[in-house]
């Protein structure tokens, strides 16, 4: 299987945070590696810059933007992330998808797109 993009793993990480715990990203990259059956050669890919992991980059980053848009918070412990309120309201909808167009429904990520857009 080729490795998922971000986009696809925004809603298994919501998925795997409903129980309302704390979960740290290895212990979220490890669980969503073994249910989209990745091989170790596939979990063991680095970016093509190097220093990180192509999973756990994307893991991060789908992790970083429902962040942004309220969806889930960081908790206890670096690395860790909890699902809001918000987020479990989200999962009751049983959206498909949950990628960048989706979370523009949200004004705090419509908001953090904007200001990323006025660095550039």
């Amino acid at each position: 299987m080729a490795i998922p993009n971000q986009k696809d793993i925004g809603l298994p990480i919501l998925e795997l945070l409903k129980d309302r715990k704390n979960h740290h990203v290895e212990e979220i990259s490890k669980t969503l590696a073994e249910r989209f059956g990745l091989s170790e050669e596939e979990r063991s890919l680095q970016k093509s810059s190097g220093g990180e992991g192509l999973f756990h980059n994307r893991i991060r980053w789908a992790n970083f933007y429902l962040r942004k848009a309220g969806l889930v918070e960081s908790a206890k412990g670096t690395g860790n992330s909890k699902i809001t309120q918000e987020g479990i309201n989200l999962l009751k909808e049983k959206p498909d998808c949950i990628n960048a167009e989706f979370l523009m429904r949200y004004p705090m990520f419509v908001e953090y797109k904007k200001s990323v857009s006025r660095k550039k």
